[in-house]
């Protein structure tokens, strides 16, 4: 799973990251709306549920992304 986070290139992961955190542009972004549903408690539908991790997982991936690259960069140093 580490070799394959280091494959993805930021260039691309970043673009990716943003636009499905913001999309649709319009009428309001899904991760906003879905996130505002689960707060209300009201996000109980199976398919609002996979939205919201749809959406969200370019982000959890660019998270593992930078950790990863944030402790061999560690490594590095120390060893």
């Amino acid at each position: 799973m580490v070799n394959l986070l280091k494959k993805i290139p930021y260039a691309v992961l970043i673009p990716l990251t943003v636009f499905m955190l913001l999309a649709p542009f319009k009428p309001m972004p899904h991760v906003l709306e879905k996130l505002i549903m689960l707060k209300e408690g009201t996000l109980s539908r199976p398919i609002d549920i996979f939205d919201l991790i749809y959406h969200l997982a370019p982000l959890v991936i660019l998270i593992g992304k930078v950790r990863v690259h944030k402790r061999d960069k560690g490594e590095g140093r120390n060893g």
